[in-house]
C-alpha cells in the first residue's frame, strides 16, 4: 500500500480538528462546561486523547473556539440563505436574529460560554473568532455603520448584551423584546430577517444534527452538492421542471 500523500493527511487532520469541535459543542451542550472532560470530548469524537493537546492548548480554549465555529457558520448560512440578498439591513437583521436564535436554541451551550468570556483569558484569538468578526464587521458595513460607536465593537457588544440578558437565570428578558430593542437601534423594520423561534426555513441552527456546521470545505462541497441532487430528483418526480437546465 502506498503512503497517503501530504494533502490527504492534511484533510484528515482537519477532520479531527472538526470532530474535536462538534463533540465540544455537543457535550457543553448536554452537560455544561465543568462536567465536561477533554477525555470526554476525544471520546465523542472518536480521537486519541493526545490529539486534543496538540490542536487545543486546553478545554477553554477549546469550547470557545467550537462555539465560535458553531456563531460564524450559524450566521454565514443565515446570511447566504435563499433569497439570497445584498440589502444591508436585511443581512444585518438576519445577523441579529440568528444570534438571538442561538440563545433560544441552546441556552445551556451559550451561557457556558458568555461565562467564559469573563475568565481571565478572555477572548480566544483563533481562527473561528476571527471569522465570526469579519462576518459581523462586513455586515454592519453594508448597513452603513463604520466608527466604533455604530459599528463592529458597539453591534458586538449589544450582541452580547442581548444573549446575557436573554440567559441571565431567574430573570431572562424576553428575546422579541431585545430582538425590538436591536432592531430600533439600528433602524430595521421588525418584518426583516427570521425572528427565532418562527418555525420559518433559517430560523437558528435548530436541535438536529451540527454536522453541517462542522465540516470540512470539502466535505461541505459534498454535501452542497448531495442536497443540490436530492432537490432535482424530488423536481423531476413531482414533474416540476428543472429550471436549471440539466
Amino acid at each position: 500500500m502506498s503512503p497517503r500523500s501530504a494533502s490527504v493527511n492534511e484533510e484528515l487532520r482537519r477532520r479531527s480538528r472538526e470532530r474535536l469541535l462538534q463533540a465540544a459543542v455537543e457535550l457543553v451542550d448536554e452537560r455544561g462546561f465543568e462536567a465536561t472532560t477533554l477525555g470526554d470530548i476525544a471520546d465523542r469524537a472518536g480521537s486519541a486523547r493526545g490529539l486534543v493537546s496538540y490542536y487545543f492548548p486546553g478545554k477553554r480554549q477549546l469550547v470557545q473556539s467550537a462555539v465560535h465555529r458553531l456563531m460564524h457558520r450559524t450566521l454565514e448560512e443565515a446570511l447566504e440563505r435563499e433569497p439570497r440578498t445584498e440589502d444591508g439591513r436585511e443581512r444585518l437583521a438576519r445577523a441579529i436574529d440568528a444570534i438571538l436564535g442561538l440563545a433560544r436554541e441552546r441556552p445551556v451551550l451559550m451561557r457556558q460560554h458568555m461565562a467564559g468570556l469573563l475568565h481571565e483569558e478572555g477572548f480566544v484569538q483563533c481562527p473561528e473568532q476571527r471569522r465570526l468578526s469579519e462576518l459581523l464587521g462586513d455586515t454592519v458595513a453594508r448597513c452603513g455603520s463604520m466608527d466604533d460607536t455604530t459599528g463592529y465593537p458597539m453591534l458586538r457588544a449589544l450582541l452580547m448584551g442581548a444573549v446575557y440578558a436573554a440567559l441571565v437565570p431567574g430573570v431572562p428578558m424576553p428575546i422579541p423584546v431585545l430582538r425590538a430593542e436591536l432592531f430600533e437601534r439600528y433602524g430595521l423594520d421588525g418584518a426583516l430577517g427570521v425572528p427565532p423561534g418562527s418555525g420559518t426555513d433559517g430560523d437558528g441552527c435548530g436541535r438536529g444534527d451540527l454536522s453541517r456546521f462542522f465540516a470540512t470545505d470539502e466535505q461541505r462541497t459534498d454535501q452542497q452538492t448531495d442536497q443540490q441532487t436530492g432537490e432535482r430528483t424530488a423536481e423531476r418526480a413531482s414533474g416540476r421542471p428543472d429550471e436549471r437546465g440539466d
